[in-house]
């Protein structure tokens, strides 16, 4: 169903993208005074992500996993969506850990876990594939690129209130 949505709207995928990198950078700036919050909002934003992988489809599977190593593209829909995936929940995750680092390894580890699980539970009526894993972990490495941003904003501005700038002082008279 989320496919032919795409496919029929084909802007949706870089429109979502385009507002990632917009929007996270201010909203981990905000959030990072809110430990609590970004860690609320992060477990939230991985509530679609099990949806959409992990709810039972009703479809015969021809082959349980695909080995193949396609880069996305916007015209790859499927793929660019599975780019989208895990990018929010990773620009909230590291407003909640202050580290994008680990933040893409547990976002490709979940990605990976994600399939493992749709190659180990036919019932699921899901297919694991690489390309998937590949897309989920592009998105996590995205997204904490742009939470890195909003944390160095965030410092940025913690540093000014504090009386810290950059700048070099001005010379006394």
């Amino acid at each position: 169903m989320i496919t032919t949505i795409l496919v029929e709207h084909p802007w949706m995928s870089p429109a979502a993208l385009v507002a990632l990198v917009l929007l996270g950078p201010p909203v981990v700036r905000w959030l990072a005074t809110r430990p609590t919050l970004a860690r609320v909002a992060t477990a939230v934003s991985l509530l679609p992500v099990a949806a959409l992988t992990l709810v039972p489809v009703d479809r015969e599977l021809f082959e349980r996993c695909e080995v193949a190593w396609t880069l996305p593209t916007p015209g790859r829909v499927e793929l660019a969506a599975n780019v989208i995936l895990l990018a929010a929940p990773a620009v909230l995750a590291v407003a909640a850990t202050r580290r994008p680092w680990v933040v893409v390894l547990a976002g490709s580890g979940l990605s990976a876990t994600i399939e493992l699980l749709q190659a180990l539970v036919p019932a699921l009526g899901r297919s694991c594939s690489t390309n998937d894993w590949l897309s989920n972990t592009i998105g996590a490495l995205l997204g904490a690129a742009v939470g890195a941003v909003g944390l160095a904003w965030a410092r940025r501005s913690q540093r000014r209130r504090d009386g810290d700038d950059d700048r070099a002082p001005e010379p006394v008279r």
